[in-house]
């Protein structure tokens, strides 16, 4: 019970959604490029895939200084929710639209993308 209350939690709130769409469409993504496009900080979207890799619907490998997510493929119960996040992605206008945000992101080397996050902390 504890396991499907923690699954229903994790699922509970939009960025986590997000991250796994995210993750639908670009297979293995940098936490710095998902801190970027879901526009947190980077502490509360390492909170988000903290969660999500708890309950085991990603994984993450290092290379290097740099930490990339990955869809978690031996999860028992993630092909159902793959299947029901691609329809989301495909009838949701807000979610397409949201994930062309993420191809800006993308579209910059990772060390472009972290040397933008630090000028932009410096500012702040």
């Amino acid at each position: 019970m504890v396991e499907l209350e923690n699954t229903f939690k994790a699922l509970g709130d939009g960025n986590r959604i997000r991250i796994l769409a995210s993750l639908l469409s670009r297979k293995e993504l940098c936490a710095c490029q998902i801190h970027e496009w879901l526009g947190v900080s980077g502490a509360t979207a390492s909170k988000h895939l903290n969660i999500l890799m708890r309950v085991g619907f990603i994984k993450s490998r290092k290379n290097g200084r740099w930490v990339f997510y990955s869809m978690n493929s031996d999860h028992r119960s993630l092909q159902t929710l793959v299947r029901w996040l691609k329809k989301e992605v495909t009838t949701s206008l807000e979610l397409q639209k949201d994930l062309q945000g993420l191809e800006k992101v993308t579209a910059c080397s990772l060390i472009e993308l972290r040397r933008k996050q630090r000028l932009k902390a410096s500012v702040s």
